[in-house]
């Protein structure tokens, strides 16, 4: 592309629209314009061609009746051509006629002896059955057309070819083209004007239901998001509407959402707050300083839950939004499984557990990195609180052709198979984790849920092997070939 051309096309794109009705009327009205004018031009020319034949004929027909009057007498070429001829054939043409008779021997027999002879160059017309040539000229400063006959003369003495001339001015031809050209014009004119009315009146009837779609949107409640009718337009203009339907149901859907998440955050967040308030007035009324550290201690675990369950609730609001969709680049799973790890190990030997990971060293999948690692993080948290001092926790990453298949399992209490579907809905908590973790929030599942639907991910729960525990596959598309196939085990 060149330089000029990706200026101009910036300039296009950069310039307003406008009106979209004076944009149809400019697109088919000045083509118009200039397809009649061409039109009005080429009639012109063929009227001035009409025009010239008649004329032609006319003036040929002057010379042939002069031929008749050529003859030989006594030797000589001679023309009788009395002026009353000559007055009817100016009445005719309406022009002031010049003629020349030419013997055979070029001598001049009659008529105006200065009259501009034929040009070499001048073809014989292919128009009439009749040795004639016809050719413009200049004559006493007046422009004439002038018609060259050759009419063979002869007697019992002496045969040859005569040169009749017959030439007249243009002024008839130049009132005719003149006429020619105004009607035309005029002809033409009116033909724009109406066709110009004509199209106006066509453009505002088949924009007419635009300015119903314009009415119809304008007139809606502030909360109305239902389809617009797609009926109201024309087919063409249906994929228009029907975008804005789609995008309607997208709105509808990310209130839902918010509103959804505003009623489930307040609601959550309502119950450790009452607690925090609870426990702050026991703290003011308790003088005992052993007792009041017992409350403060209570106090600092309900704010770390609270904290907890806010920062849970931003990452599902955040994935929901899909906020961070349009940065998908390859991350290394493997990579952001091993930091998670390393992050979550001082939790692991807290509790005893043993927390190990399997990976290929490069399983690049299409990602966000800080997704992955919130969705990766929420799984083996979850991992971590619902396994048992003395547990085992399992990170595996492996490459199956084009898939990345991502396992953490554990040895925890494990969720019921009639609730593996219901685990995924924010707040929902099975009853093993019910038991097992009282201040779990919920949604530690919903985030994986949310992160894998992103990036394109199938997610599964089953149990671990041996039981009892959970085991979560996530499977990616993988973003390219693994470099070095073999596994690698380690500990964290």
């Amino acid at each position: 592309m060149t330089p000029l051309y990706a200026t101009l096309r910036r300039r296009i794109k950069a310039a307003p629209l406008g009106s979209l009705r004076s944009q149809l009327l400019r697109w088919l009205l000045i083509p118009l314009v200039l397809l009649v004018a061409l039109n009005a031009v080429s009639v012109y020319d063929n009227a001035l061609d009409a025009a010239d034949m008649a004329y032609d004929r006319s003036l040929l027909a002057s010379t042939r009746a002069l031929a008749e009057r050529v003859a030989i007498k006594d030797g000589k070429v001679v023309a009788d051509v009395p002026y009353v001829a000559l007055d009817s054939f100016e009445t005719d043409t309406l022009g002031r006629i010049y003629y020349k008779v030419s013997g055979i021997d070029g001598e001049t027999v009659s008529g105006f002896d200065d009259l501009p002879p034929v040009p070499a160059n001048v073809p014989r017309s292919e128009a009439y059955p009749a040795l004639v040539r016809f050719y413009h000229a200049d004559y006493n400063g007046e422009q004439v057309r002038i018609a060259a006959l050759l009419q063979p003369v002869y007697d019992d003495s002496m045969r040859g070819i005569a040169l009749i001339q017959v030439g007249e001015t243009l002024d008839a031809r130049r009132g005719l083209s003149r006429k020619i050209l105004l009607d035309t014009l005029l002809r033409q004119a009116v033909m724009v004007l109406a066709v110009a009315s004509l199209v106006w009146f066509a453009v505002r009837l088949v924009l007419r239901p635009l300015m119903r779609l314009k009415i119809e949107v304008e007139n809606r409640a502030l909360n109305d998001l239902s389809d617009v009718d797609q009926a109201l337009v024309h087919k063409e203009v249906r994929p228009l509407v029907a975008a804005m339907n789609g995008t309607m149901s997208r709105m509808h859907n990310l209130i839902a959402s918010q509103r959804r998440f505003i009623a489930d955050a307040s609601h959550q967040l309502r119950t450790p707050l009452t607690v925090l308030k609870t426990q702050a007035e026991l703290a003011l009324r308790e003088n005992d300083a052993a007792a009041m550290r017992e409350i403060v201690r209570s106090i600092a675990a309900t704010t770390d839950a609270t904290v907890h369950l806010a920062n849970r609730l931003l990452s599902l609001a955040r994935v929901e939004h899909g906020s961070e969709a349009a940065n998908m680049a390859p991350v290394s799973l493997t990579a952001i499984v091993r930091q998670v790890g390393l992050e979550m190990a001082l939790p692991a030997v807290q509790k005893q557990i043993d927390l190990s990971l399997d990976a290929f060293e490069d399983a690049l999948v299409d990602g966000q990195e800080l997704m992955l690692h919130e969705m990766v993080s929420n799984l083996v948290d979850n991992a971590i609180r619902y396994t048992p001092a003395g547990g085992k926790v399992a990170l595996r990453v492996r490459v199956d052709g084009a898939k990345i298949q991502l396992d953490v399992e554990d040895s925890g209490c494990g969720i019921a198979d009639d609730e593996h579907e219901k685990v995924f809905t924010p707040f929902y908590r099975s009853s093993g984790a019910l038991e097992t973790n009282p201040g779990g929030t919920g949604l530690g599942l919903a985030i994986v849920r949310e992160v894998a639907s992103l990036h394109r991910a199938d997610v599964r729960l089953a149990g671990a092997s041996p039981a009892p525990g959970l085991k979560v596959t996530i499977r990616f598309d993988a973003a390219a070939a693994p470099g070095r196939p073999a596994a690698r085990g380690e500990s964290v």
